[in-house]
């Protein structure tokens, strides 16, 4: 975790930096170290998880971490102080820069699609992804000329030589379908590599194709936006943070190639969704600010519209902007009572019902401070789920618990989480479903000393789950 560079403890210089930044943070060491680690945790960084309160003084003393140690404290240091913190910022240099490679917006799309494909499908180059961090500072949405500029029709190019044609747009849509079945059935960490590998074969050929014409194009590049955005998902559910991350800004590319306004929108929002989860609240809320302007709005169908609506309401709720956040989330509650049956949505990845608005809806009352009202909508939420969300059922339950439990009611949460762990014993492969469990612990702790049998008997069952699937 360090690199040693000859030098001695008396040649080293204090990192000032560093020293000041966590100074404003108000951390103390141990306090430093709870956060690097919970970071590394949630980032599949086990090898930094056993960071201890050595490392920082070292760090501050002027030894330099090596790995993906700097991007660690880089996240944490952000979500503390609420604004995104550098390497550099930081003292340090780090092999993982926030704008290198796969999460560069400049890049060509085909270009990020061969070189994340040669990474994510490469056992050893995995280890890049995988071993990197999330990054805020890659999140910021281009200007309008950027996305003018890669709506425009590619030049034609001689090496064109497949024929691409409408059956060829179906299919992909088709097989869309069936890995995002899968996924609400099972969980991201279920199936994924299928995904990929489809992505960057038979689809990136077909992306590199000759086309009849500009619609057929525009649409193949909508289906490739949409199959790549189910990859980021299916990463985000399994808690494979920086992977997700990469795969969005792919997704995004891809639909702004296609001048594919509404399902640009529909990604965005995505990421502003997983920025939120993972604290990032000012820049989710730019993400999903941006997701509801313009066509991305305007041109969606109604049920999109409520599904971009109401994480925009939860972004507002998260940066203490209550009023602005009731007013979305009516706007929209109205968008999906104007949806109406049997209109086909246009993307295949995109189920929005009223149990998810409740869902939603909840965790913006949550965030908004007003617990009881979360519980009641969390509570709609699973009485009207159908069975073919199974996960996203879990991931419910989970939060239910938590906002009970935080509301005082520890045996209504004890019920609640029983069936949490009933539905992750059925074969449910989510990093989402899977924190719940580990935070149920967390938030159960404080009442194991009082010998509750619900409580007592709830925590051998989750610690007794989570042996099984370490």
């Amino acid at each position: 975790m360090f690199e040693r560079r000859g030098l001695t403890m008396a040649e080293r210089r204090r990192n000032e930096r560093l020293a000041a930044l966590l100074e404003e943070a108000g951390w103390s060491r141990a306090q430093a170290v709870a956060a690097f680690n919970r970071v590394a945790v949630e980032s599949n960084l086990l090898d930094h998880a056993s960071t201890g309160r050595s490392h920082i003084t070292m760090w501050v003393g002027g030894t330099r971490p090596s790995g993906a140690a700097p991007d660690i404290l880089c996240q944490a240091l952000s979500r503390r102080l609420k604004r995104t913190i550098t390497p550099e910022q930081l003292g340090f240099a780090s092999p993982h820069s926030p704008r290198q490679g796969t999460l560069d917006w400049e890049a060509d799309p085909l270009v990020s699609l061969t070189d994340l494909g040669s990474m994510d499908l490469d056992a050893d180059r995995r280890k890049f992804i995988g071993g990197a961090v999330y990054s805020a500072a890659a999140l910021a949405v281009p200007g309008e000329q950027w996305w003018q500029e890669m709506a425009r029709p590619p030049q034609p190019t001689p090496s064109r030589q497949q024929h691409v044609g409408r059956a060829d747009v179906t299919m992909v849509e088709e097989l869309t379908v069936a890995f995002s079945r899968m996924d609400q059935q099972r969980g991201g960490g279920h199936g994924r590599k299928a995904v990929v590998q489809y992505l960057h074969s038979d689809v990136g050929q077909f992306l590199r194709g000759r086309f009849p014409d500009e619609q057929v194009r525009r649409d193949m590049f909508s289906a490739a936006g949409e199959l790549a955005y189910l990859s980021a998902w299916m990463a985000f559910d399994n808690a494979e943070h920086s992977v997700a991350q990469r795969y969005f800004l792919l997704a995004v590319k891809l639909a702004a190639r296609a001048d594919n306004s509404p399902l640009v929108g529909h990604i965005l929002r995505a990421m502003a969704h997983q920025a939120l989860d993972l604290g990032f609240a000012k820049e989710s809320l730019e993400l999903s600010s941006a997701s509801v302007r313009g066509q991305r709005y305007l041109a969606a169908t109604p049920r999109e519209r409520a599904l971009l609506g109401v994480v925009h309401a939860r972004g507002l709720a998260a940066n203490g902007q209550k009023q602005a956040a009731a007013r979305a989330l009516l706007r929209a509650e109205n968008d999906l009572a104007s949806a109406r049956d049997g209109v086909r949505e246009p993307h295949r990845t995109f189920f929005f019902s009223g149990a998810a608005l409740a869902h939603e809806t909840a965790c913006t009352l949550r965030d908004s401070g007003d617990r009881a009202a979360a519980i009641q909508q969390f509570r709609r939420s699973i009485r009207t789920r159908g069975a073919a969300f199974r996960r996203t059922h879990a991931v419910t339950l989970g939060y239910l618990g938590a906002t009970q439990i935080s509301n005082g009611g520890v045996e209504e949460a004890c019920a609640t989480w029983s069936g949490l762990l009933d539905a992750m014993e059925e074969g449910i492969y989510s990093g989402r479903a899977k924190q719940a469990v580990f935070d149920m612990r967390r938030l159960l702790s404080p009442y194991r000393r009082r010998k509750i049998p619900a409580v007592m008997e709830l925590d051998a069952r989750a610690a007794s789950y989570l042996t099984r699937v370490d």
